[in-house]
């Protein structure tokens, strides 16, 4: 079961940084039919384009220890609450998603949702980091916007506990980016995943959007590994001495 939801790379070490990557695939199960033109599953509505090339790297090359999934979030979202109405996507910017009308909702989040935070949950409470990184990708420009450019290059969000945040906001700033304060989403609607397992543990976060043109090559991906790397090793000392 694991295998099909979720790959763990790394040791986590007690007090140190770890990465999750709720939206790192964009895999469908064989026996889930979809309904939708297979090209669409290489596009930012089935997954999180780059970011998982980025966790990986987190994890092989800097000791960043990951939890990621392994399942398209057209099949399941992990990063939505049980209860919310996208969590089994009837649509995304635009594009109708005909195999989920009507789909086993109870099914779906016993097979797929509940172990993957099952575990998760599980995998911090042993690794009790310092810092959790949430990290995802956003398209530069909604298919169902088409005029609207999306110009952070990165944004951080976060629902109450911006504490992290902040510091990584000015980090990424000096590195001359252009950085959103709780965009191209707010944290306030849309922090699941961190709200559970981090916010509500008292355990500080990073929840890190990169803008996905820029994180497209493994060259790009390696690049914004390295960077976040310092940002967050930076961050948690500037928590613990806070």
């Amino acid at each position: 079961m694991s295998d099909e939801l979720f790959r763990q790379v790394g040791e986590p070490r007690p007090g140190g940084i770890v990465a999750v990557c709720d939206h790192a695939s964009n895999v469908v199960p064989a026996d889930i039919e979809l309904g939708v033109d297979r090209a669409l599953l290489d596009t930012h509505i089935a997954y999180d384009i780059g970011a998982g090339g980025v966790v990986d790297r987190l994890a092989r090359r800097h000791d960043i220890a990951a939890h990621m999934a392994c399942l398209s979030r057209l099949v399941v979202d992990l990063h939505r609450e049980e209860d919310a109405a996208g969590v089994i996507p009837g649509s995304s910017d635009g594009h109708f998603i005909a195999g989920n009308i009507g789909a086993d909702r109870e099914a779906r989040l016993s097979r797929f949702h509940r172990p993957y935070h099952d575990a998760l949950g599980k995998w911090l409470d042993a690794a009790q980091p310092g810092l959790i990184l949430s990290i995802h990708s956003f398209t530069p420009r909604l298919e169902s916007d088409a005029g609207t450019d999306r110009p952070w290059e990165v944004g951080l969000l976060y629902n109450q506990d911006d504490s992290a945040a902040r510091h990584a906001m000015r980090m990424f700033g000096e590195e001359g980016l252009t950085v959103g304060d709780n965009e191209p989403y707010s944290g306030k609607e849309l922090n699941a995943t961190m709200n559970r397992h981090a916010e509500a543990h008292g355990r500080p976060y990073l929840a890190i959007e990169i803008r996905n043109d820029l994180i497209r090559t493994e060259a790009e991906q390696a690049r914004w590994a390295k960077l976040i790397t310092d940002v967050a090793g930076r961050t948690l000392l500037a928590l613990k001495s806070a």
